[in-house]
């Protein structure tokens, strides 16, 4: 297969790992960009998901709510400058009361919602050409409580990442509180056994494959049997703490866990959603740059 310079950008971009790295990782693993993460993680070149979530759209994210429902939502723009525009700011607004007092659940549907005699793509395209920018509606998610139960929400500099989560058993304090450490964390799941076994399995392999890796290089190996009994396991329960919110630091103080701090609490589930998240912008400089040190064509 054809490596070229953009796979390997875009490999770079997620990754963080040297471009040659890169390139050799797409070649071994036939141009299979989930492959090659895992080849070049196994080889402790990269750290799952370092730049997955990269921001590289402008817009805004917002939420919204009314009674036990929650909408969360993200208005794409095409640069920042948009972003922080009146009118910009006005639509994101005006398409969150649609939203919330419709029985949308998700962006397709809610595209088909209609308003004063038109369906929101419409309003959306509309505000589009007069803005001057294309604009998009990327992402619209439903979060629900029940009546004992709060909504914490958490919006950070006015909407490039916004969070919302359902806790049991708690007070505004502690709702308020767990949605600014799920911004600020980006917890995956609530706890370990929330993880998918396919997930831990997957996770497993690359630990083993990459402390295999290490101990050949190491000036004293050890014997195989103590990395699979001993040094895999403690791994990887560090990575699966990592990613569960429970077990997470508590982001107001590290010295104690989520789990700790929220005592009788309880969390039953909660969103997370940055601006531009897992979009990547074209950089053609960058590919070229990429293209003349690699020998790759664009």
């Amino acid at each position: 297969m054809n490596i070229t310079a953009q796979m390997v950008k875009q490999l770079r971009d997620k990754t963080e790992a040297g471009m040659m790295d890169c390139k050799k990782a797409l070649v071994e693993t036939d141009g299979d960009m989930e492959k090659a993460i895992t080849w070049l993680r196994e080889r402790g070149i990269a750290k799952a998901g370092k730049k997955a979530g990269r921001v590289a759209a402008e817009g805004l994210c917002n939420v919204v709510t009314s009674g036990n429902k929650a909408v969360l939502y993200e208005l794409n723009s095409e640069t920042d400058f948009v972003a922080k525009n009146e009118k910009f700011t006005n639509l994101v607004d005006r398409i969150g009361q649609i939203l919330v007092n419709s029985n949308a659940n998700n962006t397709e549907e809610a595209l088909k919602i209609v308003d004063n005699g038109q369906d929101l793509n419409t309003i959306i395209l509309e505000a589009s050409g007069v803005i001057g920018e294309k604009i998009s509606l990327r992402r619209v998610t439903i979060v629900s409580k029940n009546d004992n139960e709060l909504f914490g929400i958490y919006k950070h500099m006015g909407g490039t990442i916004v969070s919302c989560v359902v806790v049991g058993n708690a007070d505004e304090i502690i709702a308020k509180d767990m949605a600014m450490h799920i911004a600020a964390s980006s917890p995956r799941f609530i706890a370990k056994e929330d993880i998918p076994q396919a997930d831990i399995d997957k996770e497993k392999e690359i630990i083993l494959h990459q402390a295999l890796n290490e101990n050949k290089e190491s000036a004293k190996p050890k014997p195989e049997q103590i990395i699979i009994d001993k040094i895999v396991p403690g791994r990887l329960e560090k990575s699966l703490k990592e990613i569960c919110l429970l077990s997470q630091p508590f982001v107001k103080n590290p010295d104690i866990t989520v789990s700790q701090y929220l005592g009788n609490a309880s969390v039953k589930c909660f969103v997370r959603l940055k601006v531009g998240e897992g979009i990547e912008k074209e950089v053609v400089d960058f590919a070229a740059e990429v293209a003349a040190q690699a020998g790759l064509s664009k």
